[in-house]
């Protein structure tokens, strides 16, 4: 960076940072409610699909299953890292937070973050059996993937680098969620996964955020985000609506 350069300008232009101490406040607060975000909804998605391991349909089933809890909690601990080393009490995520809690059912909260924390809304909807976890992993973990090609991009490196870590481990829990789907389709059929579809699809979509973002240009500016929530939406919603097709299933209203 130029001597005469803001950081502002550095960060429009492209630039990287590395050190907690050269961030500005405002690139701070974003960098840190990223962080978060990906945290708890990590440990909340994690805990909330540890409790349907043991609903799995056979040893196999409950070993990835547990994969997935395990390598979620390690995901969200790289990230909970760097939040350190922007001094935030890491130790209050390990012990004095409520990551099984969840709402009703048939509540609708939309783009609406709960009271615990910070996790993603849909991950405050309750699992409901094998079937319907199998199909929330597989949309969401879809989700994941091209959220986190976004975001192993952003302007502060050590994050970067830890989403590009993360990201091949979030697409294997994408690829063993669809393993699951059509071992569903091949033991008992269809049955009601297409409503466990329509269920899900609308929440998972909700956690692009909202489309006409007035926060975008602010991030795009310091590096922190390069492509639009509704792009981002419209290549999950293509590439997932291709993989449904393919089972036989359709993607939800």
């Amino acid at each position: 960076m130029a001597d005469d350069m803001s950081i502002e300008s550095y960060l429009a232009q492209g630039g990287m940072l590395s050190n907690p101490a050269n961030v500005p406040p405002r690139y701070r607060a974003a960098l840190l409610k990223l962080m978060a975000t990906f945290v708890d909804s990590e440990l909340a998605g994690a805990a909330g699909f540890a409790d349907i391991i043991n609903e799995g349909p056979g040893i196999k089933a409950r070993i990835a299953a547990a994969k997935i809890v395990l390598e979620k909690s390690d995901n969200a601990d790289r990230v909970l890292q760097i939040m350190g080393e922007f001094g935030a009490d890491t130790e209050r995520y390990a012990d004095h937070h409520p990551w099984t809690a969840r709402l009703h059912r048939d509540a609708d909260i939309g783009q609406q973050r709960s009271d615990h924390d910070m996790r993603l809304a849909v991950f405050n909807y309750p699992l409901e059996g094998w079937a319907d976890a199998v199909v929330m992993n597989l949309l969401m973990g879809r989700a994941v993937v091209v959220q986190l090609a976004e975001f192993s991009m952003i302007s502060y490196q050590p994050l970067a680098e830890a989403f590009r870590a993360i990201a091949p481990i979030e697409a294997r829990h994408a690829e063993l969620a669809q393993e699951g789907l059509e071992r569903l389709i091949q033991d008992r059929g269809k049955g009601d996964l297409q409503a466990a579809i329509n269920y899900w699809w609308p929440r998972v979509a909700a956690s692009f955020g909202a489309e006409a973002s007035a926060a975008f240009d602010g991030l795009k500016s310091l590096g922190l985000r390069r492509s639009p929530n509704a792009e981002l939406k419209t290549r999950w919603q293509a590439e997932m609506g291709a993989v449904l097709q393919n089972l036989g299933l359709q993607p939800g209203g």
